[in-house]
């Protein structure tokens, strides 16, 4: 990615190729406030965060009409810190985390909207589901004794691979996972989002169904791991 370029033109680049029903999440993960504020500037207002002390930090920091997805793996002894503020939680990977959450956001009198994380790669390092244990938390009686959370929809991360056919195939069963979840549907789950998708191949990911990509290098280029 070449560095000429502005986070506001990158974003403004990046928009004009998603159609108008896929949401845009900005990878914000590493990146400092004063790099976040120019995506907001240019009329940027997700921003997703992979760790939750950060989340926490730039939260207090930044406009609060900013919606914060919790995109990264997440850890049960730190969700309080974010149900007083977190719009989307995309990686819940079993029915312990989803409790917890609950639990939080009723501290908060609030209804906290999450993702199931489904495992569509088969690379060891990946967190998530199967679709079987996808549907048997959503047919479980405990599922629908909580009042405080809302599944929307479901997340999966590809394998880091240039292997078109892998990821397409990886994309394809997370949108078959959707469609054979969707007919679940209760008080407290309602399917209408797909976030599959990042800088590399956020269009494959489109075109496999997907409604929110997740975009961060591509905006905000490469990462910086120092810290």
């Amino acid at each position: 990615m070449s560095f000429d370029m502005s986070v506001s033109d990158n974003l403004k680049n990046i928009k004009s190729k998603l159609p108008k029903d896929v949401t845009l999440v900005a990878v914000s993960k590493t990146k400092p406030v004063d790099t976040l504020m120019e995506a907001y500037h240019a009329g940027q207002r997700i921003f997703g965060e992979n760790k939750i002390q950060e989340m926490v930090e730039k939260h207090e920091q930044m406009p609060k009409d900013i919606k914060w997805h919790m995109i990264g793996h997440v850890q049960r002894n730190k969700v309080k810190y974010m149900a007083p503020f977190v719009s989307l939680i995309h990686g819940v990977e079993n029915f312990k985390v989803l409790k917890e959450i609950d639990k939080q956001a009723e501290k908060h009198n609030r209804i906290i909207d999450c993702l199931l994380q489904i495992k569509i790669a088969e690379e060891d390092s990946k967190f998530g589901m199967s679709t079987e244990e996808a549907k048997t938390i959503l047919i479980s009686e405990e599922f629908k004794e909580l009042n405080h959370v809302r599944i929307i929809g479901v997340m999966g991360m590809a394998t880091f691979t240039d292997d078109i056919n892998k990821i397409s195939k990886e994309f394809n069963f997370l949108k078959s996972t959707f469609e054979k979840l969707k007919q679940f549907q209760t008080a407290n789950c309602n399917l209408q989002t797909i976030s599959m998708g990042m800088s590399g191949d956020y269009e494959l990911a489109i075109s496999c169904g997907s409604n929110m990509v997740r975009i961060g290098s591509s905006i905000f280029g490469e990462r910086n791991y120092t810290h």
